[in-house]
């Protein structure tokens, strides 16, 4: 029998919990908690299920979202004092009715089963591309489709499937020009009429064969969390909450997002629930959006007077015979792409500060060929959080995605001839002449005859990059297949390395501790390792080492191409991936976390036991992920210290069910109803 200190003891402990405990300005700290269950039909707990908080009382709309467990029950942690509405969605169910509570309160939500087809519409995306029936069953085509197409959209959803006549989706597809330039090298007219054939099924009630499988085992253990940030317009594509190098730094603050179609740079405090603002500027004047610019080669184009045409062009900017209801929503001549904290605190990004024209580089590389006949898109951008200031930099290639070295030194992708890269230790910001001893970039050349000497180019667009504990720095380059490069900032020398078959599409690359490579690709659906040690040949053309290379295909439906091992193509998408390599989710180090761009999900790979973790985010549906990040907030504090974070935004966000951006943050705690 439990003392009358023990039974006070219990009812005190039974007050906090009512009360919440909570601060009652929203800031997060020691908030409180919301519990309940989820059955259906008969009483009958709902193992799997997920419970969606939300509420519009905090300075932005905030959501918690968990899973429950093998009772049905679930418990929401950390919940800021509010106002919230609570309720689930699984699969094979309705989503159920959404009930008010507050924290402290215990909420039961009832659900009901449904039929296939209803049941059907919360399913992940990929699951209705694997029904879609090409007009080119070859596995290149279907390389070509996803890395095409699906670079902007979840294709599967509901906005990509609701057509059933060609004259729907050609309509659709001219709405942006480089949609519909898309179609025309994917077959044009036969395209069309598939895609057609697939809503038509779809319409009349077809269903996916495969049915997606509820979270199970430690899949139920995980927290997801949103901010809303933004608008319609907003086309949310990385963000950015530590550096890379040192995963406790800015603990708690501000997590940074860029506006791609409208050049804002978005800071999202998870402490006071607060979003900040920011525009990217540009140089002398430059305000031409991105759909509009052009370029001019020096040497090919020498008195013309008519550059071509190089704008990104999404909504706003039909292609010939097309319209659009959004002209001039997408003002972004510096189309910001990617961001990267340095050791400061400080957030560089990849974004356009001026023309592209070959005249308007820096004077110190114009005269180099590589730089004077080529395109070379977007230079470099720094904003210091502690003044509110940003600084711009000029380059003489361009740049896409960034990654600090462990000396400091800034590498960049983005180039299709060259890599570059910028010292920030030899730069002042108040005198511009110490941008070019900071710079420097090296073309991307080869020795393909093993003669020690570089003689062949090697171009195509480098894409990701990372830094390697060993000095070295990595890209990938999407294609079929594509390939990696290795560059040697000591001896600057490049290797390139074409994955096998399967494999194929590389796009995202990071490196774990012992210095191998990963990369997910978009194109086959593998996490793919590259382990330069056991290559019997370095030099060469790139096909050279195929050893090197191991890959695991992740789980997930396939879609339709011709049968046979080395034509498998995945439905699923990965964007871009991230090695943790400090443990910052709690799955452990080095485990490798890609995008399911496709399946509302991250998917999480532990080279230690072969084995993958699906994190899915069932709402708001169409959750599209690029950049990732993981950031230790408090190393003391177990799982509620850490976590991984990205931004959701697709290209148009209007696919969204809800149709906001979001940052989102994925925490893994020890059971299903920890607090």
């Amino acid at each position: 029998m439990p003392t009358i200190a023990a039974t006070a003891l219990v009812a005190l402990a039974a007050v906090i919990a009512a009360v919440g405990c909570g601060s009652d300005d929203g800031s997060g700290g020691d908030a409180g908690v919301i519990e309940g269950t989820v059955t259906s039909g008969d009483g009958t707990p709902e193992a799997g299920v997920w419970v969606v908080a939300e509420t519009d009382s905090l300075p932005t709309k905030y959501r918690k979202i968990v899973v429950t467990n093998d009772d049905g029950k679930f418990l929401l942690p950390e919940m800021p004092e509010a106002d919230y509405q609570v309720w689930a969605r699984g699969y094979g169910l309705l989503d159920t009715s959404k009930v008010d509570a507050r924290t402290g309160d215990s909420v039961e939500l009832s659900a009901k089963v449904t039929s296939p087809q209803e049941a059907a519409k919360i399913y992940p995306s990929n699951y209705f591309l694997s029904m879609f029936e090409p007009p080119d069953t070859s596995a290149d085509w279907m390389t070509d489709f996803k890395l095409t197409c699906m670079l902007c959209h979840q294709f599967g959803s509901v906005a990509t499937r609701a057509g059933a006549t060609p004259e729907f989706f050609e309509k659709g597809l001219k709405k942006s020009n480089v949609m519909n330039a898309g179609v025309e090298r994917l077959g044009g007219e036969k395209f069309i009429q598939a895609l057609a054939d697939w809503g038509k099924r779809i319409k009349d009630g077809e269903v996916p064969k495969e049915t997606p499988p509820r979270p199970q085992g430690i899949e139920r253990n995980l927290v997801v969390t949103q901010w809303e940030f933004g608008d319609n317009f907003t086309y949310a594509h990385d963000e950015i909450a530590t550096d890379k190098r040192n995963p406790t730094l800015n603990g708690d603050g501000p997590v940074w997002a860029v506006d791609l179609a409208n050049d804002r740079l978005f800071g999202v405090d998870p402490t006071t629930h607060e979003v900040e603002e920011h525009k990217f500027p540009t140089r002398d004047g430059f305000d031409t959006a991105w759909c509009d610019q052009t370029f001019q080669t020096a040497a090919a184009l020498e008195g013309s007077e008519t550059p071509i045409k190089s704008g990104f062009g999404s909504l706003g900017c039909p292609a010939p015979g097309g319209t659009t209801a959004f002209a001039g929503k997408y003002d972004n001549p510096a189309n910001p792409h990617n961001p990267m904290m340095d050791d400061q605190g400080r957030v560089w990004a990849t974004s356009q500060i001026r023309r592209e024209w070959a005249d308007d580089a820096p004077e110190w590389c114009k005269n180099d060929p590589v730089i004077r006949d080529n395109s070379h898109h977007r230079q470099l951008s720094v904003f210091d959080p502690k003044t509110d200031e940003f600084h711009l930099i000029d380059s003489c290639v361009g740049s896409h995605h960034l990654q600090f070295a462990e000396d400091g030194v800034l590498y960049y992708s983005g180039d299709s001839y060259a890599i570059g890269w910028f010292d920030p230790s030899k730069w002042d910001p108040e005198k511009p002449e110490t941008v070019e001893r900071a710079s420097g970039y090296s073309e991307v050349k080869v020795d393909s005859d093993g003669d020690g000497k570089a003689d062949m180019p090697f171009p195509g667009f480098n894409y990701g990059i990372v830094a390697s504990p060993d000095g070295t720095v990595w890209t990938a380059s999407p294609g079929a297949p594509g390939h990696i490069m290795r560059f040697d900032p000591e001896t600057k020398t490049h290797e390139v390395y074409q994955p096998p078959a399967p494999i194929s599409g590389p796009r995202g690359v990071d490196v774990d501790t012992d210095g191998v490579i990963w990369t997910a690709t978009g194109g086959s659906g593998h996490i793919a390792s590259f382990d330069r040690r056991l290559c019997k040949q370095t030099w060469g053309d790139g096909t050279q080492c195929p050893e090197g290379w191991k890959s695991w295909e992740v789980p997930g439906p396939a879609a339709q191409v011709e049968s046979g091992a080395k034509n498998v193509r995945k439905a699923d998408l990965h964007y871009y991936v991230w090695v943790d390599q400090h443990n910052t989710f709690g799955l452990g180090e080095d485990v490798v976390i890609a995008n399911g761009t496709d399946s509302d999900s991250l998917i999480a790979f532990n080279p230690a036991t072969e084995e993958f973790t699906r994190v899915r985010i069932p709402y708001p549906l169409n959750t599209y992920t690029r950049g990732l990040d993981g950031r230790i907030d408090d190393p003391d504090a177990g799982w509620k210290g850490r976590g991984l974070w990205f931004s959701n935004g697709g290209d148009p966000i209007f696919h969204s069910e809800t149709g906001v951006s979001y940052m989102g943050h994925v925490q893994l705690r020890d059971d299903p109803l920890s607090d």
